[in-house]
């Protein structure tokens, strides 16, 4: 399952018969602590017969309801992997430092998997949100903020420093408790609130989402295809594969998303971009700092 369970559902509604898409809505709708529900409780609360809801899990691909219960499990486990967890599961498969031909296969087989896990990033980001970031980025109207995490504050830098060369109101969420309490203080409904938040989350992050959305603003969340709780709040979601043999995701395949999008955004902004760069590349030459 490339995707979470809850979009597998979401992708088969068109496959269940009526009584079964009450018992779908249902678990869509309190996704995903309904899923661990007892099939009596789920179908009392649609409405529905106990053996309507062990056909809704045999239509979806499941052999009964508790396979279903495990396929989430199993998901709930991947989104909340940590780097230890990660190398253990991939310490089997460790090669031998002494091996050359063994590292020749593992370099062959990690560069596969990272083109794979490019094109599979690619593929499956939505035309209509990519475009709707790249309109909301490129709006000289609104303000772009932005925030990441342990390591993706690093993309969020990226990002950021990419279009403070060609706009202006372009600013990153600030550490210190004064500076960013008056900073979220300060969000309106003409901001643009920037999000990098992967697993494992980080529920500051999530709140930065939540307070930006609140105060009428428009949220692009970065995350990974377990989906990040800041999507909740999000305007637009922007997923990555993570696709890794180490002990670490790759944000590989974000970086390319990030690349495609400030070349989008430039070719929005046209000739505004080039004067603002060449307005900022005499201020630099003229202080020095170029």
């Amino acid at each position: 399952m490339s995707g979470t369970l809850a979009d597998e559902i979401r992708s088969r509604l068109g496959d269940l018969s009526p009584a079964e898409r009450k018992v779908a809505r249902v678990l869509l709708a309190g996704y995903p602590a309904a899923v661990f529900e007892t099939v009596a409780t789920i179908a009392e609360r649609a409405a529905v017969s106990t053996p309507t809801v062990l056909r809704c899990a045999s239509r979806l691909g499941y052999r009964g309801f508790p396979d279903l219960q495990a396929a989430l499990r199993a998901e709930l486990d991947a989104r909340n992997a940590s780097p230890i967890t990660l190398y253990e599961s991939a310490e089997a498969t460790l090669t031998d430092p002494g091996d050359a031909t063994g590292r020749e296969v593992a370099f062959e087989s990690r560069l596969t998997l990272l083109q794979q896990a490019l094109s599979q990033t690619f593929r499956e980001v939505s035309p209509h949100e990519f475009d709707t970031a790249a309109a909301l980025l490129s709006d000289p109207r609104r303000r772009v903020h932005l925030v990441g995490g342990r390591f993706t504050h690093l993309l969020a830098r990226y990002l950021g420093l990419h279009l403070m060369q060609v706009r202006d109101q372009v600013a990153f969420l600030p550490d210190r408790d004064v500076e960013r309490t008056s900073f979220l203080t300060q969000l309106a409904r003409r901001d643009v609130t920037v999000v990098f938040d992967y697993r494992r989350y980080e529920e500051d992050i999530t709140l930065v989402a939540e307070l930006a959305r609140e105060r009428g603003g428009k949220v692009i969340v970065f995350t990974d295809p377990w989906l990040s709780p800041a999507s909740a709040h999000a305007d637009v979601v922007l997923i990555s594969q993570v696709s890794s043999d180490s002990a670490y995701d790759s944000l590989t395949p974000t970086l390319a998303v990030i690349e495609t999008l400030i070349s989008s955004v430039l070719e929005r902004l046209g000739s505004d971009a080039h004067q603002r760069m060449k307005d900022a590349e005499s201020v630099a030459r003229r202080t020095g700092l170029l």
